[in-house]
């Protein structure tokens, strides 16, 4: 992707090496939207239990006391990811500026396209911040750690992201790539894009009354239109003459390695449908490269086509 000497967004908080605390919540059933990256989502068994008490101790030894971070519910919750990165202590130190000014270029090109979109519909699109963090930050959905992954919070219109992540984008799930880096912020960004059309909003009250299996059937599609909506980008980046050789097909390896499907057989050597909540592999391709070969909101309706 050609993103030296661009324009970068003012929308950026650097927050690195700041802290933050965990408090005493995490990502509630209403809070973020996330990439998902790794772990088990079904079953559970001995070696789960295992890992529970293993985590319960350490956390202890560190001085967080579990109950007081699950007494904020559900870390994931519908239309979140399930499975979170490693360890949030096996990241790299301080990322590289040129990876913070990459960031802030990619998102002052979402910026240029969803102005774009919206001003041609008579809209006004409100932009997003990005919070640059390192290994804790709190956000209007509750606190979170680097394990989390990258998220949007709904409650502040802000897309949050250690920069770390990258690393174990590439390190751990084969998905490398500048272009795969810009797809995981447009997808989110594509979150902010459902918020303010309503889609968030009116998927948050439906899910209280739904059951898990059916509020993530409906989290997927939700998840989908996000991919769609970062293929769009995606699309009017491209016309720009930005992608360079083999960038499609970065941001379509990435949309591969964190497939529902993909991610559970990966982590757990079998899959549990029910518990999907982002896609498969195959659906997440489908409608990123959707958006990027259309161009149109109008063909990024995954709630009335099939997925």
């Amino acid at each position: 992707m050609r993103w030296r000497g661009r324009r970068q967004s003012n929308n950026v908080e650097d927050l690195r090496g700041q802290g933050g605390g965990l408090g005493n919540s995490g990502l509630g059933r209403g809070g973020g939207f996330r990439i998902p990256v790794g772990g088990a989502t079904g079953g559970g068994g001995i070696s789960g239990i295992i890992i529970l008490v293993v985590i319960f101790f350490a956390l202890r030894a560190c001085g967080i006391d579990p109950m007081e971070i699950l007494s904020g519910g559900d870390p994931a919750g519908p239309g979140q990811s399930q499975v979170q990165p490693g360890d949030p202590a096996t990241t790299s130190a301080r990322p590289s500026d040129e990876m913070s000014q990459f960031v802030a270029t990619v998102l002052a090109e979402t910026e240029d396209v969803w102005n774009g979109i919206f001003q041609a519909e008579g809209r006004t699109y409100t932009e997003p911040s990005l919070v640059l963090f390192s290994n804790q930050v709190r956000s209007a959905c509750g606190s979170a750690s680097s394990a989390s992954g990258p998220f949007y919070c709904p409650g502040d219109r802000k897309v949050y992201i250690d920069l770390a992540f990258y690393d174990q984008l590439a390190r751990q799930f084969g998905a490398a790539g500048d272009f795969a880096q810009a797809y995981v912020l447009a997808h989110e960004v594509g979150h902010h894009v459902q918020n303010l059309t309503g889609v968030l909003p009116k998927f948050n009250q439906m899910r209280q009354q739904m059951s898990e299996v059916e509020a993530n059937r409906m989290s997927t599609r939700v998840e989908l239109q996000a991919d769609c909506f970062a293929g769009i980008w995606g699309h009017f980046t491209d016309q720009k003459g930005l992608l360079e050789a083999g960038d499609l097909e970065e941001a379509l390896n990435a949309a591969n390695k964190i497939g529902d499907d993909t991610l559970q057989k990966k982590t757990q050597g079998y899959v549990v449908p029910d518990s999907f909540n982002h896609g498969t592999s195959a659906q997440r391709q489908k409608w990123f490269k959707r958006g990027f070969d259309s161009g149109k909101l109008a063909d990024c309706d995954t709630f009335n086509n099939p997925i």
